[in-house]
Order: structure tokens, then C-alpha cells, then sequence
């Protein structure tokens, strides 16, 4: 593969090991910021959905100035599964479960590794959730392994996990900041259901640890962390991963009650000021034009018919479902990238992508070749990125969801290989009818709702996705190396 002089590109990845073909040296790669909202749906932003009623003025400038991907998806439709298929180029599947302790394998090449490889600044600030060696119960000062400062980020401020899930205390490289030595007690809101609203679980904490100050001081390490890379020669990589708008949902004072969409509407104002805070530092350091700048999400949101009734505000549009689903609104994200110079400007890609993606195409971006043992669900965006026409990049996508229901899509078809939502929404599974259909096939060209299951008409189709479906199962590749 030939080495791309591209200019800076902001985007999210890790990897680290030695590759063909690295651009160590090249100081003209571009730079790269991924910034992935938590628990966003893909109806929130009004430029995925005209009946939005959340304004989100500096995503509307993203997609003004950028490329916006109307069929992009989470690996999974839950925060853990997701985040290891974007730092490894897997579908989650392949992760082996460990209930405690780090969930990335230690010597598994990862998307800032890749681009450390390369020569890149490599950071990441904000939630990990892929666990860290002594999570639960930090000493003063004791070395937390197997977190982002172990699998090629040179630079980590954040949190272990989300912000209802204890023990809440910031983390900065591989050392607690503070230990959670203090107590914290349960939280929930006045009308919304149990796990909405100002929701987070009581147990540790750190004394002084504020969870309202916990997205104001991830947005203010991003702009601080742009502000010093723009002054070195080195290209950087900025992973920003913010943990809104899932709950608790907390805007500060200068967005309550700017949304008719009550708490939620108010924090994703929030996360849209965070957007705008890292352009106008881009615009600031003259390095907009040198990066490449991804928006997107983890997975859906937690919204239940009744808030759709209540609020007149569908946060996931158009789709069927919400977090935790194998429908579409659990893993049809919004996926916004701006590259002044090289993504056009105003455009659409309906080009089906995955997160997944993300290590090949950086790697692309690099000039570096992936060994075959890395990213085995990952396919180069660069030419959709790019507005090049092209055949589809991805043979087919699976996705996971919170119940573990593997899905499959290729082309306009979707196969479920199971009944009930297989996550939040309610029923999550069904038994089979006598002489009923076992799973679920949608076509998604005529049908996004996912309202008219075809699997009865369509026994061929139900054939060939489940039989695809099993060999990525059984032979540990979904798309081959370019």
C-alpha cells in the first residue's frame, strides 16, 4: 500500500505494534479527532430528523461542512461491546468476557496504537469502560493496568465507566487521581422511569468528585489538550468520549431549561457545546483545515414511548427501538466527518458503515498495512470518507444486541435470528409460535421502521444471512484484509 499524504484529520483510534509501510516520519498525516457521544439517538440531531426538537447548531455546521452517513452502526447497542470493537477493528462477539478487570486483551493491536505507529500525539479524555486492574477499589496512587495508557495512548484523563455506575472518581494516565473513599447514596428523578433523569447508583466516590462537573472538565482537557498538540510538529489523535447524554442527565445552569425536551434535551445541548468548543479551538490553533473531525454516538437512547407522547420528541427519528436493541434504534447512529479540503462539503454517503471500521481506514489514512491477526471486522472507509464512488465497502455488518442476538445485514436485508427486540424494549424475547416464524427479516430500503417482517416470504434470504452469519462466527473474519 502506497503511503496517502493527506493533510491533518481528527478521528478516534487505537493501535499498537509494528506495521508495513509506516509514515513515522511523515509529519503531513493529518490530525484526528474522534468525539463519540454516549447513549445519543439517531433522531436527536435535526439533521437526521426534521421533527427534532433539540436545536444542535454546531452538529448542524459539522454536517454543513462536512459528510453525513445516513446508515452508519454501532457494533453493538450497549456502551462495553461497542467501545472494544472501535478500539480493536472486532466485533464484540470475539471479546472474551472477563467480569472484572480489563476487557482489552494485552497484546491486541488497538486504533491509537496504529496511529502512535505512525508518529502521532495520542490521547484520550473522558469515559473508558473497558475496564482497568483494581477498578473496584483503588489505593491512593496504585497503578490501574490494562487501561488506555497500556494499549497506545501516550496521555488518559477520565472516568472508568458511566456516570451511574460507582465507583465515580477520575482517573489520569494509569493512577487514580483520588481514590473513591467516600460514600455516595442512590439518585433518581421525580418522573421519569427509574433509569432516567438525574439516575446514578450509590456507592464510592472521590471526596470533591462532583458528577454535574464531570462533562464541563472533559470539554475543558479537549480544548487544552488541541491548544498545546497544534503547537508541535507531530500530528494528534484525540479520542474525546463523552458520557452524555446518558444518564445522569445534568445540564449545568446555562442549559437548563433552553430544551422543550426537559433534562435530556437540556444535556444534549450540552454534548452539542462540546462540539462547538473543540471547533472553535480547532478554528483558533489555524488547524481546522489539517484535521479530520468525526462525530458519532455509542449506541441508542434510553426514550420510551411515553417520552415520545409527553415531549412530541422521537430521539431515534424514524427507526424502530432504542438502546439495548437489535432494531435500528439501538445501533443506527448518527456519523458526521468534516475534512476541509477533502471530504465534500454538504454531502451525503448512504454507504452502510460500522465503528469497527474506524482501524483499517486509519491505518489507510497512514500508509500502514494491518497485520492478519488485527482488526478482523474492519474495512477502509477512506473512499466513502472521500466521496469516491465505489462498490459497497462492507460484504455485510453484524450487530450485537444487549442480550446478545447477533444480527446481520447485507445490503437491504436484515436478518434477527430471534423474536422480541433482544434488548430494552419490551418484549425482549418470544418463544416461537407452533408453525411460526423463528426470527426476523426486514427489508430496509422500504421499510427503516422495521414494521413488515418478510422471514416467512423470504426463506432463501434467511438462508444465505444465517449461513453467512455463522462463518464470521466460526472463522474469525468478517471482510478481508485490503
Amino acid at each position: 500500500m502506497k503511503t496517502l499524504k493527506l493533510p491533518t484529520l481528527i478521528f478516534v483510534c487505537l493501535i499498537t505494534w509494528p506495521m508495513a509501510n509506516s509514515t513515522a516520519s511523515n509529519n503531513k498525516n493529518p490530525n484526528i479527532i474522534f468525539l463519540m457521544a454516549d447513549d445519543m439517538g439517531y433522531g436527536d440531531l435535526q439533521s437526521y430528523n426534521s421533527e427534532s426538537k433539540i436545536n444542535t447548531p454546531h452538529l448542524a455546521r459539522l454536517v454543513k461542512e462536512g459528510r453525513r452517513f445516513t446508515d452508519a452502526h454501532s457494533p453493538a447497542a450497549v456502551c462495553v461491546p461497542t467501545r472494544y470493537g472501535l478500539m480493536t477493528g472486532r466485533y464484540p462477539f470475539r471479546m472474551k468476557l472477563n467480569r472484572r478487570g480489563p476487557l482489552l486483551e494485552p497484546n491486541r493491536l488497538t486504533l491509537p496504537s496504529v496511529l502512535k505507529n505512525a508518529g502521532y500525539e495520542t490521547a484520550m479524555i473522558g469515559k473508558w469502560h473497558l475496564g482497568v486492574e483494581h477498578e473496584k477499589n483503588p489505593a491512593a496512587n496504585q497503578q490501574l493496568g490494562g487501561g488506555p495508557f497500556d494499549h497506545g495512548f501516550d496521555f488518559f484523563y477520565g472516568i472508568p465507566a458511566s456516570l451511574d455506575i460507582p465507583p465515580y472518581y477520575w482517573i489520569e494516565n494509569d493512577r487514580p487521581v483520588s481514590p473513591p473513599s467516600e460514600k455516595i447514596g442512590d439518585n433518581n428523578t421525580l418522573g421519569w422511569t427509574r433509569i432516567q433523569g438525574a439516575f446514578w447508583r450509590g456507592g464510592g466516590i472521590a471526596p470533591g468528585y462532583k458528577h454535574i462537573d464531570v462533562l464541563p472538565i472533559i470539554r475543558d482537557k479537549s480544548v487544552k489538550f488541541i491548544q498545546t498538540a497544534a503547537k508541535s510538529d507531530k500530528p494528534f489523535f484525540l479520542y474525546t468520549a463523552l458520557p452524555a447524554p446518558h444518564t445522569p442527565w445534568l445540564p449545568t445552569k446555562r442549559f437548563e431549561g433552553k430544551s422543550s425536551v426537559k433534562d435530556y434535551g437540556d444535556f444534549v445541548l450540552m454534548v452539542d457545546d462540546v462540539v462547538g468548543s473543540l471547533l472553535a479551538t480547532l478554528d483558533k490553533t489555524k488547524s481546522a483545515n489539517n484535521t479530520l473531525f468525526v462525530f458519532t454516538s455509542d449506541n441508542g437512547p434510553v426514550w420510551y414511548p411515553q417520552d415520545v407522547e409527553k415531549y412530541k420528541h422521537n430521539s431515534v427519528g424514524p427507526l424502530r427501538g432504542m438502546k439495548g436493541d437489535a432494531w435500528e434504534g439501538g445501533h443506527r447512529m448518527p456519523f458526521i466527518a468534516r475534512w476541509p479540503g477533502n471530504i465534500p462539503a454538504g454531502s451525503d454517503s448512504a454507504q452502510i458503515i460500522c465503528h469497527t471500521d474506524m482501524i483499517a481506514t486509519v491505518a489507510a489514512i497512514t500508509g500502514q498495512k494491518l497485520p492478519s491477526n488485527a482488526g478482523e471486522d474492519s474495512h477502509n472507509l477512506l473512499p466513502a470518507l472521500l466521496g469516491k464512488k465505489s462498490k459497497p465497502i462492507r460484504e455485510a455488518t453484524v450487530h450485537q444486541s444487549s442480550r446478545r442476538y447477533l444480527a446481520i445485514r447485507q445490503d437491504q436485508w436484515k436478518l434477527i435470528p430471534g423474536l422480541g427486540s433482544g434488548g430494552f424494549t419490551k418484549p425482549s424475547t418470544l418463544k416461537p409460535k407452533k408453525d411460526g416464524v423463528k426470527g426476523q427479516l426486514y427489508n430496509l430500503k422500504n421499510d427503516i421502521g422495521e414494521k413488515n417482517n418478510l422471514y416467512a416470504k423470504h426463506p432463501e434470504v434467511v438462508k444465505r444471512l444465517t449461513s453467512l452469519l455463522e462463518k464470521y462466527k466460526s472463522d474469525g473474519r468478517s471482510t478481508p484484509i485490503d
